[in-house]
């Protein structure tokens, strides 16, 4: 019986293909990552060359982007590299970083998008008070809150999964996380289960929130055209964002604690991938596609180079 202290690497058994269909899945992974790469890029640095769009709600899509940057960081280069190797390990510590950094990341999001959630609600309901609500050290505050609660719940949550005696070293995924590493687990993780699940309804809590400010939201903008106007151009996308990182992550649940044995293993992997794939591409051309002042920058970049 292995237990925590002999345990050095994890393997992950999610790859069992053929290596030429690893070499077509490669070429669509890497192309994939080019593209988070160049759409979340872009939108980052539009924003920041441009002075006109250092407003609250660029600034917190400028995090957002940068927030997936760092999210698929911790995927997308061990994946491409296990498509391309016959053995597919992790070490121990480099486990739980990547929980660490995927898990982190999407929490972040859904602290992002509360955040700006937060600002369209003033921007439409109080607009007089905007500038006067929205100041320099309140988007402090904002971004801070984006990104201290979640790498907080996550330090907790991999320091409970790094205290848990372990009775194996294979991981059913294509990469780590805690619930897969709980499996292997010779000791109690009640207390892993339940503080993973207080952080699960903690931020699906902040979904049903945002839901409820936007109804309140299209209450408000019958009242006028404008306000309908502002609700249509920048309230759309956050949604969107919303309902996209939700269902990610549900995929994500259901696999890590009812994935059975009896679905295909491309079904499986899909569901492990959707909020690794889908997200990070969808929301910087969803922002750059339907905000006018972004989609104008993005245009002016790119016809400036050719």
């Amino acid at each position: 019986m292995e237990n925590a202290s002999n345990i050095l690497v994890f393997t992950l058994s999610g790859l069992n293909m053929t290596m030429e269909d690893r070499y077509v899945i490669f070429s669509f992974t890497a192309l994939i990552y080019q593209l988070i790469l160049l759409c979340n890029i872009t939108i980052i640095f539009c924003i920041a060359a441009d002075k006109q769009l250092h407003e609250p709600m660029y600034i917190f899509l400028c995090n957002l982007c940068i927030n997936t940057l760092y999210g698929t960081s911790g995927f997308y280069p061990k994946f491409m590299y296990d498509l391309l190797t016959p053995f597919h390990v992790i070490s121990y510590a480099g486990c739980l970083i990547q929980v660490f950094v995927i898990y982190s990341s999407a929490l972040c999001d859904y602290s992002t998008l509360t955040v700006m959630a937060y600002d369209r609600y003033v921007a439409i309901c109080k607009p007089l008070e905007y500038h006067s609500e929205m100041t320099n050290q309140k988007i402090v505050k904002c971004i801070i809150f984006c990104w201290l609660p979640p790498f907080i719940c996550m330090s907790v949550v991999v320091l409970l999964a790094a205290r848990l005696t372990l009775c194996g070293s294979t991981i059913e995924k294509l990469y780590c996380e805690t619930w897969a590493i709980a499996k292997l687990a010779c000791s109690s993780t009640t207390v892993n289960n339940v503080i993973g699940y207080i952080v699960i309804l903690t931020y699906f809590g902040h979904a049903v929130l945002i839901a409820f400010s936007y109804i309140h939201l299209i209450k408000n903008c019958r009242k006028s055209k404008e306000s309908k106007y502002k609700f249509m151009q920048t309230c759309v996308p956050h949604l969107v964002a919303l309902f996209n990182i939700t269902i990610a992550l549900l995929f994500d649940v259901f696999y890590s604690r009812y994935g059975s044995h009896f679905l295909p293993q491309t079904l499986r992997n899909f569901m492990a991938l959707e909020v690794l794939f889908i997200p990070p591409i969808l929301n910087p051309l969803i922002y750059g596609l339907k905000l006018t002042k972004i989609r104008k920058q993005v245009m002016r970049l790119f016809l400036r180079h050719n």
